[in-house]
């Protein structure tokens, strides 16, 4: 070993050389040492004891990788025991930096063999026996043993435990490793957290930055300790740890008075809160005592949530801010899950007006926080304050959970809270007199008593919405035009409608006449008495966007009258109004997906329409968002005006696109969004129209639609078309929105029908950019590549429309590999290849593609290279693919063997060039995969006749080649082969005789079928509650579920494949003169069932000598 440490040592030096030549001399260097037994014991020790820090990190780096590149392989090639030993004894050495990268090759060894197999049994008592002695126990710096270093050895053993090890198991019990370390070590540690607390709370020194940074990693060990089981030990001890907990969370001061210092008990609090909250919802019974403190602890850290709006807080504690808001947002959090439960709701009652008032509504009201966002950054205001599905979630995600938000989740479940009449009188004794909203009566739970009193038996329950929360909201009156931004009755009713925002599930439980009476008097009226309070309007738009699904119908014309007042509204006194018109456009969008339509479309379209000509870019994204889901919603409506509608928003995407091809913009991104969907729901609503009326104007719209995105495309893709055929490629058009442009386009192809329309359109020099930009696509994701296997499936029915062109051969200059050329069809055929071997669904389609680019264009005898490479790249894509999953049998083996099929039909020898390149005899894999997949017994196996006829003429080549060159071991494989030809044959015959019976029974009456839906949708009426068993059954196996989605299950449909002049084979033929010719060879062995011989001289009559005999030889026979 420790010849291998100075060679390591110079090379991870060189690694560290700014030039390229030393760089990857270095690695291959290292790769080579990689293959000596010994080389991760010399790497730990470089990274233990390394001459610099930067040579430390680098063998710590390289480690970390080459473990993960091992943890599959013969464990004894790390020398397991050995090595893992010593890298837990250096972690408890180690430097913080280095500590932080060996942690990570510790958590893959713990993984695999700790929690997994649980094959390291001295790992616990080990460190058990490293904790008691560390220095920080045992108050002796000159310790052996680091006890931050042995308690972060700790966390990382435990953070596997935080999720069920097996989800698919219903009551999972407490792993035995879990046990074992809570027993051992966390009780025993409890002790010291109670020691360090008392400390940390009584003075401050030196040591109180490591006594802090040692609570935190215990709460964390806690955490992932019970965040999902609950290890029987740490029962008794979890009062005592709460309590500590209590007196930290007592001890913060979030009124931004504290500095950097602060960050680590910032942290505990945080932490102890997450804790706090996995026991309420996950183990309420060990914490039913504690809940009253919990509540408490948590009330007054809620209750600071104004404290951190303060001017000093946005001004000098911007490095805080996030994790004081999250501690507040946290606090809140823990008392809505107290509140779900019967007995939090009896604790937490009886504090609902003081929560109103001293900590919900405060966290609500507008602060100079809000107005500083809203000047500075007002996406960021936008994404906090207004969220809505017009854009992604992005930046750090503890940012989202802010104190409004869990405030305002929290004042909803208060408000849905139910209460019985026996505390009723508690709770009025809260109140002062019979309160009113501003409209509908808010009836006292005795009025409605009477209202409601149809079962005396029942006890009656109203809600604390209509009690409590509406008559608290209602007391804050609205602003109006002499009232300015600053003023406080403007900052409290911000507080009111974000208040409103969160009531939909109460306002759902309520009739449509209270609704709509609250947004007329308390929200529709600010469009036009605040319209120059900003804050207020944008607001109000979101109230409206979160109040979709109950709002009635009626009210739509004010609704959308005042949205749409709301999107034009300019900016106002210097005040930018941006998020007023993306909140307009938001709440628009959700009304439109919960169905509440406009009552005239038309205006709200141009209104769309005129905005994206005259917006800006930013707005015009969401603008362009707004319209796709606008006519996707109203299709049927306005599909008549949708060729208008797409002409003035291409010609807005025309004005952003950028000269030079640089990456496009947001706003041409979402323009050819919005395209794609207006295309996808106008074909999807015209199309029935044209075909149910026979409309020519459809077809005339059609091509009005597609000469436009024709132009669309030219002038997107201009550098490229334009240098078709020079040899200069270093400009050229940016990848993006394939899917959409790739709708666009399928849309042109579909459209041409004659040779015109096809030189009109451009459509060789639109498929050649296309066909080279997809050629070099990386970023598999299902939604976006589903669009590019639908234009390639329309390219190819263009081609068979037009077969004389053969435009898919055209050759072009390529932008991946310049001064080369390839043809259209190459391109796509790159994209199909990589598609083979991308995730199943993908695989499907592509494999699928494969059988129609064989067989659709006319090679050429200058062509036939080029048809050749892309068998041989189709055939080793597929192989590659199969030889990975051939190990355990699934729906993918049908689609990769069916391609190797196709490919070896046409061009036999290339495949088998490709095949023989395998080290492991790759025809004889294909041959016994296709066997299987072609058997009765596999399943799914092939169904449709144009499969089943695939694969008996390739089954029939695969025993002619054996025959013909018997291979080393191949007897087996070609009575297996021959046995699947038989049967598959046989498979055949049956289908073709089905769909001939179904051809002829196609007008059967299916009246009686309609009648049994009825039945079965009437008899859905009754369907029973969902106990706490039938949950977590109904979990578990969807958990089992979603293991197998990966193996390709998901697509296990019959396809129709095109064969082109294969399917015009007669199989029958070719079967009869194989047995023929070669009957001694094939039916030397005992392949043959009885039953199977019988049904092939059903099938053969002329072969029945030849049958006959291998018949009677057969043991057993009479």
């Amino acid at each position: 070993m420790d010849t291998l440490i100075p060679e390591i040592c110079r090379l991870l030096n060189d690694t560290l050389s700014p030039e390229k030549a030393a760089l990857a001399s270095a690695t291959d260097g290292l790769d080579r040492l990689s293959r000596f037994p010994h080389f991760p014991l010399s790497l730990l020790a470089v990274a233990t004891g390394g001459d610099s820090q930067g040579l430390r990190l680098a063998a710590a780096a390289y480690l970390k990788n080459f473990v993960r590149s091992c943890m599959d392989d013969d464990p004894q090639s790390l020398e397991l025991q050995r090595f893992r030993n010593q890298l837990a004894q250096a972690l408890l050495q180690a430097e913080p930096a280095v500590l932080k990268v060996l942690v990570e090759v510790f958590r893959l060894i713990v993984v695999k063999n700790f929690v997994k197999e649980n094959t390291w049994p001295e790992l616990v008592p080990d460190l058990t026996l490293v904790i008691q002695r560390s220095n920080l126990i045992i108050q002796n710096k000159n310790a052996q043993w680091s006890t931050l270093n042995a308690l972060t050895v700790l966390q990382t053993i435990l953070r596997p435990f935080q999720y069920f090890l097996n989800p698919k198991v219903r009551n999972e019990s407490v792993p035995v490793q879990l046990e074992i370390i809570a027993k051992d070590i966390l009780v025993p540690l409890q002790a010291t957290f109670h020691d360090f607390v008392n400390k940390t709370l009584s003075f401050q020194d030196q040591e109180q930055s490591k006594l802090e940074e040692i609570i935190l990693i215990i709460c964390k060990c806690m955490y992932f300790s019970v965040r999902s089981y609950m290890p029987s030990a740490l029962g008794p001890i979890l009062p005592s740890f709460c309590h500590d907990l209590f007196r930290i969370l007592d001890s913060l001061s979030l009124d931004g008075a504290s500095d950097d210092g602060s960050l680590l008990r910032l942290k505990i609090a945080k932490r102890g809160l997450v804790i706090f909250s996995a026991l309420v919802t996950r183990h309420r019974k060990h914490v039913d005592r504690l809940i009253p403190s919990v509540v408490d602890c948590a009330f007054k850290i809620a209750k600071q949530s104004g404290n951190t709006c303060s001017s000093k807080t946005v001004k000098v504690m911007q490095n805080l801010d996030c994790i004081s808001e999250r501690i507040i947002s946290l606090a809140f959090d823990v008392i809505s899950h107290i509140l779900e439960s019967g007995p939090g709701w009896r604790v937490v009652s009886p504090h609902f007006s003081s929560l109103l008032d001293n900590a919900i509504f405060p966290a609500l009201v507008l602060n100079q926080k809000d107005t500083l966002e809203w000047d500075e950054d007002a996406e960021e205001y936008i994404r906090k304050n207004l969220p809505s599905d017009i854009d992604e979630i992005s930046g750090w995600a503890e940012d989202l959970f802010t104190a409004r938000k869990s405030a305002i989740n929290l004042l909803g479940v208060i408000a849905t809270s139910k209460f019985e009449y026996v505390y009723l009188v508690n709770l009025l004794s809260q109140l002062e007199g019979t309160v009113y909203l501003q409209g509908p009566r808010i009836a006292t739970a005795t009025t409605k008593r009477k209202k409601a009193d149809k079962s005396k038996g029942k006890q009656q329950e109203s809600s604390i919405g209509e009690l409590l929360v509406i008559p608290f909201l209602s007391k804050f009156p609205m602003p109006y035009h002499g009232d300015k931004a600053s003023s406080k009755i403007v900052h409290n009713y911000y507080g009111v409608l974000m208040a409103y925002g969160g009531l939909q599930d109460f306002l759902r439980e309520r009739n449509s006449e209270y609704t709509t009476t609250l947004v007329r008097n308390r929200v529709l009226p600010l469009y036009s008495s605040c319209p120059f309070v900003p804050y207020l309007v944008a607001t109000a738009n979101w109230i409206v966007g979160e109040l979709a699904s109950c709002l009635p119908q009626a009210m739509s014309s004010d609704v959308y009258d005042s949205l749409i007042k709301a999107l034009t509204m300019p900016d106002i006194n210097g005040i930018n109004c941006y998020p007023v018109r993306a909140s307009a456009a938001g709440a628009i969008i959700r009304l439109l997906e919960n169905e509440y339509v406009p009552p005239d479309w038309l205006s709200v379209l141009q209104v769309v329409v005129n905005q994206i000509a005259n917006g800006e870019k930013n707005e015009s994204s969401f603008l362009f968002h707004l319209l796709g889901t606008a006519v996707e919603a109203g299709q049927d409506i306005i599909s008549a005006h949708i060729p208008m509608l797409i002409s003035s928003v291409v010609g807005a995407i025309v004005n952003h696109i950028p000269p030079i091809p640089d990456p496009w913009p947001q706003v041409v991104e979402r323009g050819f969004a919005a395209l794609a969907t207006i295309t996808k729901s106008w074909e999807a609503s015209s199309a029935g129209e044209a075909l149910e009326h026979d409309d020519r104007k459809w077809e005339s719209s059609q091509a009005v639609v597609a000469r436009t995105f024709a132009t669309l495309l030219y002038q997107a893709w201009a550098v490229s078309v334009q240098s078709i055929d020079s040899a200069d490629r270093s400009t050229s058009p940016p990848p993006s929105c394939l899917d959409d442009t790739s709708t666009l386009l399928g849309l042109i192809l579909k459209f041409a029908t004659k040779m015109n329309e096809i030189e009109e359109l451009k459509i060789p020099e639109l498929l050649a950019v296309w066909s080279d930009l997809i050629s070099d696509w990386h970023g598999w994701e299902e939604m976006e590549d589903l669009a590019v296997f639908d234009c390639i499936q329309e390219a190819v029915n263009l081609q068979r429309r037009c077969d004389s062109t053969n435009f898919l051969l055209k050759r072009i200059s390529s932008r991946v590999s310049p001064g080369v050329d390839q043809s259209i069809i190459e391109g796509v055929s790159a994209f199909v290849t990589k598609g083979i071997m991308a995730y199943p669904s993908a695989t499907w389609r592509a494999c699928s593609c494969v059988h129609e680019l064989l067989h659709v264009p006319s090679f050429s005898f200058q062509m036939q290279g080029v048809k050749q490479s892309i068998i041989a790249s189709f055939t080793r894509a597929a192989f590659s693919h199969f030889k990975d999953l051939r190990n355990k049998p699934n729906g993918l083996w049908k689609p990769l063997l069916l391609v190797i099929s196709s490919c070896y039909i046409l061009c036999p020898e290339i495949v088998e060039q490709v095949l023989d390149q395998d080290e492991d005899n790759g025809f004889m894999i294909v041959a016994c995969g296709l066997a299987h997949v072609s058997s009765r017994s596999f399943g799914p196996g092939i169904s449709s006749m144009s499969e089943i006829k695939l694969a008996v003429i390739t089954l029939e080549k695969f025993v002619e080649r054996l025959v013909a060159f018997p291979l080393e071991d191949g007897n087996k494989v070609l009575q297996d082969c021959l046995v699947s030809l038989m049967e598959a044959f046989l498979h055949l015959k049956e289908v073709e005789e089905k769909e001939a019976e179904e051809s002829d029974s196609e007008d059967i009456d299916d009246e009686y079928s309609d009648e049994e839906i009825s039945d079965n949708e009437d008899s859905e009426d009754d369907d029973l509650e969902e106990t706490q068993e039938d949950f977590l059954d109904r979990y578990a196996k969807a958990a089992d579920e979603l293991s197998e989605i990966v193996g390709g299950d998901i697509e296990d449909g019959v396809q129709d494949l095109q064969l082109g002049p294969v399917d015009e084979i007669d199989v029958r033929e070719q079967i009869l003169s194989l047995i023929r010719r070669h009957h001694q060879v094939l039916l030397k062995g005992q392949a043959l069932s009885s039953g199977l011989i019988q049904q092939i001289l059903d099938a053969f009559p002329e072969c029945t000598p030849l049958l006959q005999v291998h018949r009677q030889s057969q043991p057993g026979h009479s």
